[in-house]
């Protein structure tokens, strides 16, 4: 029997193919949604004595996992894992699990929302709309999809399915991968510079690492072209974002979309007076549909290393033999 961390709201002790799964094979669920920022203090507590966690972007850091030597398994719900210290992981045998795949229709759907209520000002319609005003030009006026250069980096299989949408809108599609040299109906940029200087839109959907935080700063940013406009759904980290809303205020950058945040969630003062900005809480990859696949892939993983066996949705598979092997 063991204990079992839950960080992911909305997981139940009660669903027969996830808490009540794990309640049958023995063992305890503690119940602590993440629906705010959190501590590692606040989470070395919380987590105290857990065998296992499957979480959401918790800050597993050094030290809260130095704290708690019980720990296999943290089963992330999704597939970001900065919010997790890797080296420390490896050191303490502490297998990471992720749900690869399973929402990158998801996060694309986001996408093209995102970019098409940037373009058509859809909330601030509404919102007009709403208040008794039926503003139809001027600043109000929208701008249209068809025949706009879309530059996205990242072209992975979040990034591929974006440019399957994109394609029926009739937009010419380009994207900047070292790793991916053909994408059908795209066309690959030599470089990022290149992308920034030829797309009127750019949505990134690249991992967070050391070399691609604030990927988009001052400098890359005033590459883009006055007017354009820029679309996060990646990890908040990737952006700038003081530079970002500065070149949204100067009136340099058209709007700009933002799903993800370097703080989430960022705090109400912290988007005051920034405008043309769209913003949603980290849902990119949220549906009822993406939800069922993730959780129930998380409560398998952790299951199956709690038996003593290392799934294929762990990333460091070393860190478990380590520790299996050493008993």
């Amino acid at each position: 029997m063991g204990r079992i961390f839950v960080s992911w709201p909305g997981y139940s002790a009660l669903d027969p193919e996830t808490g009540a799964r794990l309640a049958a094979a023995g063992h305890e669920l503690v119940l602590q949604p993440k629906t705010g920022n959190r501590s590692p203090e606040e989470l070395a507590l919380l987590l105290e004595d857990c065998d296992a966690a499957i979480v959401s972007t918790d800050p597993f850091t050094r030290e809260v996992l130095a704290g708690n030597r019980n720990l296999k398994v943290i089963a992330r719900v999704g597939v970001g894992t900065d919010s997790i210290d890797h080296e420390a992981a490896r050191e303490f045998g502490v297998g990471i699990s992720i749900t690869p795949g399973m929402n990158a229709e998801t996060v694309a759907d986001q996408a093209l929302a995102m970019i098409l209520g940037l373009i058509r000002r859809v909330v601030s319609q509404d919102q007009a709309v709403k208040a008794g005003r039926w503003d139809r030009v001027g600043e109000a006026m929208p701008a249209e999809l068809y025949k706009k250069t879309v530059g996205l980096v990242g072209a992975g299989n979040i990034g591929r399915a974006v440019i399957r949408r994109l394609l029926g809108f009739g937009t010419r599609v380009v994207y900047f991968d070292a790793l991916v040299e053909h994408v059908e109906g795209a066309t690959r940029c030599v470089s990022l510079d290149e992308l920034l200087e030829t797309s009127d839109i750019v949505s990134l959907h690249a991992p967070l690492l050391a070399e691609t935080r604030n990927l988009m700063n001052t400098a890359r940013i005033a590459q883009m072209r006055k007017g354009a406009y820029l679309v996060n759904t990646s990890r908040g980290g990737l952006v700038d974002q003081p530079a970002l809303f500065s070149a949204l205020r100067s009136g340099h950058l058209a709007g700009a979309a933002l799903d993800v945040f370097e703080v989430e969630p960022p705090g109400a003062e912290a988007l005051a007076g920034v405008p043309n900005l769209l913003t949603s809480a980290h849902m990119g990859g949220i549906s009822h549909e993406s939800v069922a696949r993730m959780t129930r892939s998380a409560t398998t993983s952790v299951l199956a290393v709690l038996a003593g066996e290392i799934p294929d949705t762990v990333i460091n598979p070393d860190a478990l033999r380590a520790r299996f092997a050493g008993g």
